[in-house]
């Protein structure tokens, strides 16, 4: 059994249950247990890697690290976000690259997302995770790089 996963909130806001998350697939836990952080309405802000690992999948709106252990996490900035093609996104990394938790991946401008309607609730997952397997280690306000949830 793996050890105890600690999962760093990628960017400061607000604390979102995943069932809250305006999005069915992260809604209902399809991809995993998580949480979500929704940034503060406007602001610019960086995302920093949830955990110490290798980044696997690296995309303008999301990215996927593997922990030592073996488990991937699913950091996804905003919904619907995908359909911007990178716009207001900055990669600071590259895919490949091992990166600690609370390192800088992406600086994200939401401008562009905001004025399209999209959410910029943020949900972080530990990828095919049973539903409600990570237990919230933080609530309300969060900071980046503080505990957000662990899993078992």
């Amino acid at each position: 059994m793996p050890e105890t996963l600690v999962v760093h909130a990628p960017i400061s806001g607000s604390v979102v249950p995943l069932s809250d998350v305006p999005d069915p697939v992260f809604a209902g836990q399809m991809v995993g247990s998580g949480a979500a952080v929704e940034p503060p309405a406007g602001e610019a802000f960086d995302v920093v890697s949830p955990v110490a690992g290798k980044v696997v999948k690296l995309l303008p709106h999301a990215f996927v690290v593997v922990e030592p252990a073996g488990r991937g996490v699913l950091t996804h900035v905003g919904i619907d976000t995908v359909k911007l093609k990178g716009e207001g996104f900055k990669l600071l990394i590259a895919q490949g690259d091992s990166v600690a938790a609370g390192e800088p991946v992406m600086h994200v401008d939401p401008t562009a997302a905001l004025a399209a309607g999209y959410s910029m609730v943020s949900p972080v997952v530990v990828l095919d995770t049973k539903p409600d397997t990570a237990t919230l280690a933080a609530t309300g306000a969060v900071s980046a790089g503080a505990r957000l949830f662990s899993l078992d």
